[in-house]
């Protein structure tokens, strides 16, 4: 599909009315679909068309499950090839050879010093089972009921997971700073930021007064996604695994959405070259498809027959897929390239936030993008930090879908404009997705007459 392609002025019949009908009976808690409001009908690659004829270059990805991309040939011959063969395509936790080869290719993807050591249940079908089932496993493991997470930290939608997660109150949570260069929670950023976050960490487990008991497990994402693109830090999560370690508190680090070549290495863990003792995994690993599985450290297996089930963790189409995405990404080389191509990408991001002082930070790794937008009118926090702009992100967000660019909000205040392109970019895909992004951010901040034309807005 070409990147760039005529506007119909006026859509089909059938498209408003979909996105009337959704609205009137779809609960309020739908997402994405306020903000999108588009009919996909078709996809392949980076595009995506709708039933109104646009196309867009999708950089959402389906929050990072499309490794690949939409419908990419391999999956689709995977998923086929099931299909064609009359295999069972539920069997809850049996053996089938569609599972053991999606087995045997994880497995073969994984540090050595895990998977010749390691355990894994599927848990399907979201990401959030298979937090639930890392916790339920430490938590028998341990004997221990606590658990430490940090602030900004996304863990899914069930109630342990959410729990975990930044935005809850919890009891048996204990909440931890995570590194974060521009919003520090110690005003100072960089190094002695992290350092002062890992100090706070073993201050509270060493502590007789801290009221902080031993803990069944400490969670943690190397790169926080939905809390904005945050990477952790190498060294200081070498430091969290020495630290748990020393102390026998079980790491559980979740890879759900940084996994499968996502931060330009095969499992973001490798940048550090830490080894949890539990890593939850799911979104790029069903390559496409519902799929949702936990890998642990053999010692941890001491759980009971029908400790953490689930009816559909057996799916073969999702394990076929899955499979397929897992071999070819480290066929490719996929990793590699998301890594020289994020590079390029990060740097021109940052050339962008020169020439726009609303742009207040740039980071992320690999293919796993942020752009953090601020009120440059706004005072400064103590490391130099400014106000978050939620309204001028949403902007952002509307221009960039009017020009057939589609990107996600994150952070902790919804103003982080998210990039997670498909590892199959091209350099010309990404040259395009920039070209739009800077177009739509500089129609959102540019100003806009007023009721009497003199009135300049931001957002």
């Amino acid at each position: 599909m070409a990147l760039t392609e005529s506007v119909p002025t006026a859509p089909p019949p059938g498209h408003e009315g979909i996105l009337r009908r959704q609205a009137q009976r779809e609960s309020a808690a739908r997402t994405y679909a306020r903000s999108l409001p588009i009919v996909p009908v078709r996809a392949r690659g980076l595009t995506i068309e709708g039933a109104d004829g646009r196309r867009y270059l999708d950089c959402l990805s389906g929050a990072g499950t499309l490794a690949l991309g939409h419908n990419h040939p391999v999956v689709l011959e995977a998923v086929r090839t099931v299909l064609d063969s009359g295999a069972p395509l539920h069997v809850l936790d049996l053996a089938t050879p569609v599972k053991d080869a999606f087995v045997t290719e994880l497995f073969a993807s994984l540090p050595a010093e895990l998977a010749e050591n390691a355990r894994i249940q599927f848990c399907g079908p979201a990401g959030t089972d298979a937090v639930e089932a890392a916790l339920t496993l430490v938590r028998t493991a341990t004997g221990r009921d606590g658990l430490m997470a940090f602030s900004g930290a996304y863990h899914g939608m069930t109630a342990g997971a959410l729990a975990a997660s930044g935005g809850a109150r919890h009891a048996a949570v204990t909440r931890l700073p995570y590194p974060y260069d521009y919003r520090c929670p110690f005003g100072t950023g960089g190094e002695r930021g992290a350092e002062l976050a890992a100090r706070w960490t073993e201050s509270l487990l060493d502590d007789p007064k801290s009221g902080v008991p031993d803990p069944a497990g400490l969670i943690v994402e190397p790169v926080q996604g939905e809390g904005g693109v945050i990477p952790a830090p190498d060294a200081w999560l070498r430091r969290m695994r020495e630290i748990t370690a020393a102390r026998s508190i079980p790491l559980i680090v979740d890879e759900i959405q940084t996994g499968v070549g996502r931060t330009g290495a095969f499992w973001a863990i490798e940048h550090s070259g830490i080894v949890p003792d539990v890593l939850v995994l799911s979104k790029a690993i069903g390559g496409s498809l519902p799929l949702a599985v936990i890998v642990y450290r053999e010692e941890l297996d001491t759980w009971r027959p029908g400790a953490h089930a689930g009816t559909f963790r057996g799916n073969q189409l999702a394990m076929a897929a899955g499979c397929a995405t897992l071999a070819h990404v480290r066929e490719a080389g996929l990793d590699r390239h998301a890594a020289a191509l994020g590079a390029r990408m990060l740097a021109r991001l940052r050339a962008l936030a020169a020439a726009h002082p609303c742009i207040g930070d740039v980071r992320g790794r690999g293919l796993m993008l942020g752009v953090e937008l601020v009120d440059p009118e706004g005072e400064a926090g103590p490391a130099g930090e400014l106000p978050a702009a939620p309204g001028l992100a949403a902007a952002v967000q509307r221009a960039c879908l009017e020009r057939g660019l589609i990107i996600e909000l994150g952070g902790r205040h919804q103003s982080v404009v998210r990039l997670l392109p498909p590892l199959t970019l091209t350099d010309e895909q990404a040259e395009a997705i920039l070209d739009r992004l800077a177009d739509a951010l500089a129609a959102a901040v540019r100003p806009t007459p007023g009721p009497t034309g003199s009135s300049p807005t931001t957002q």
